[in-house]
């Protein structure tokens, strides 16, 4: 059975001149337990909306999202969404940034020291425990961002552009981090990117949506080993094919916007 099922989902949103903008359109879709997911299209049609809806954030106008065969009507602590910005606590040091949520939740000071050694280790931040917000770069401040959400042992995570403001040296050191994190755990992701090159780096499978409203347009399994290197043949094949179908749906979300 599987661990996220989104069943006949669409999501119309009424803007301010009372005229509706259909988001997202007959979304069907089955997601396993410990599967990497990642969601690439045009602007706009819908990725960080499909987020925000398996997130329990906001309510489908049609259909319904399964977790483990409940619906989801809210939030709960076995989703945990990580944004493009790690909005992280600037008058806190990395220690208590990561602990923040843990605190909250009543854990006990023992129980919340285990578990933020634990996630100070897993994601090489030890010697940086005490440091503050400021004096950490933008790779750093995704990788605390990423241990405080683990911290509460949720489910599933939803990554929404997460590596999208870093420098590409760093944004593919991030991408390996986060694998070597993945096969640790074995969290759900799904996960939300532009960029081709690392869906396909860090998926197992691709969904592919169409310009607005959003659909599925095709489900590309990623079938090669890790790490996966992109001067591979294979690699590049997927590659033209992942293109292929979204410059169809971007030249024509750019012709109907412009």
């Amino acid at each position: 059975m599987s661990l996220i099922s989104i069943e006949n989902v669409n999501k119309t949103y009424q803007s301010v001149d009372r005229s509706s903008i259909t988001a997202l359109k007959d979304i069907n879709l089955e997601i396993e337990e410990g599967e990497f997911v990642c969601l690439v299209g045009p602007s706009g049609c819908g990725k960080s909306t499909m987020l925000h809806l398996v997130a329990g954030f906001d309510y489908p106008t049609q259909g319904k999202i399964y977790l483990n065969q409940e619906v989801v009507t809210q939030p709960g602590p076995d989703r945990i969404i990580i944004f493009q910005e790690p909005a992280l606590w600037p008058w806190l040091n990395v220690r208590h940034n990561i602990e923040f949520g843990l605190t909250i939740s009543g854990a006990t000071p023992t129980a919340r020291n285990q578990i933020v050694n634990d996630l100070l280790k897993m994601t090489n931040l030890e010697r940086f425990a005490n440091s503050r917000i400021h004096e950490l770069s933008g790779g750093m401040k995704q990788k605390i961002a990423l241990a405080r959400a683990l911290a509460p042992n949720p489910k599933i995570l939803l990554m929404d552009e997460p590596f999208a403001s870093l420098d590409a040296q760093t944004r593919r050191m991030m991408q390996q981090e986060l694998l070597t994190i993945w096969t640790l755990t074995r969290k759900t992701i799904l996960f939300v990117t532009h960029n081709v090159n690392e869906a396909i780096t860090m998926a197992d499978r691709i969904v592919v949506l169409t310009k607005r409203p959003g659909q599925i347009k095709k489900i590309i399994p990623v079938l090669l080993p890790r790490p996966r290197v992109r001067t591979n043949y294979d690699f590049n094949t997927i590659r033209q094919a992942v293109y292929q179908d979204l410059e169809i749906e971007v030249t024509q979300a750019y012709a109907s916007n412009s």
